[in-house]
């Protein structure tokens, strides 16, 4: 479930939506990595930064979630979404998969809109992948038939390391972690009620 064995191409043709986020993060990592005049001022466009928000720029709720601080921060999130990504993909299907991912993100980013100070600034996928979690954490509980044991273990393991990494981390947004976790799982019981098994 969570080893990749196909190549490239086959990674693109059975997971279409795990696949344009994690290219999509590579380009936007490339063009913002070429610190122009013009590229910083579009970054400075699309970070999540609460002040702007509140000033009514929404896009900032959603923009962040391709956005990375440096190539190791965009690595670390897409392998993570690489690993745990297409299973969900199979079993959710295209379009609740790009809901699940795009709503936790989201509820991340209000969440922090509230719970941080109005020049807080904030970037990246993290959020959305810990949604992801939250997923199949609800499927852990209720559809115990479609994760087995080895996977659960995997699942709730790489959980933890997170939580870890983010309670010891004070670069980290807890509360986007936090509130990422929450939306996955709370939207759940709405769009995963009905999974797929897992096939390839």
């Amino acid at each position: 479930m969570f080893i990749r064995t196909e190549n490239i191409q086959t990674f693109v043709r059975l997971y279409p939506i795990v696949s344009t986020i994690v290219i999509t993060h590579v380009i936007c990592w490339v063009f913002f990595s070429v610190q122009t005049t013009f590229t910083n001022f579009v970054l400075e466009k699309l970070i999540g930064t609460n002040t702007y928000i509140r000033m009514g720029e929404y896009w900032r709720l959603f923009t962040p979630l391709f956005l990375h601080l440096h190539f190791g921060h965009m690595i670390i999130n897409s392998v993570s979404l690489i690993l745990f990504g297409p299973a969900l993909e199979k079993m959710l299907g295209t379009y609740k998969f790009i809901i699940v991912y795009i709503w936790s993100g989201i509820f991340a980013n209000i969440a922090t809109l509230f719970l941080l100070p109005p020049l807080y600034s904030h970037l990246g996928a993290s959020s959305a992948i810990f949604g992801l979690f939250g997923v199949y954490s609800y499927l852990i509980v209720i559809h115990k038939n479609i994760i087995d044991r080895q996977h659960t273990q995997i699942i709730l393991t790489s959980l933890c390391i997170g939580v870890i990494m983010t309670v010891t981390n004070p670069n980290i947004n807890t509360i986007a972690h936090t509130f990422g976790f929450l939306g996955g799982a709370t939207i759940a019981p709405f769009i995963a009620s009905r999974p797929n098994p897992y096939t390839i």
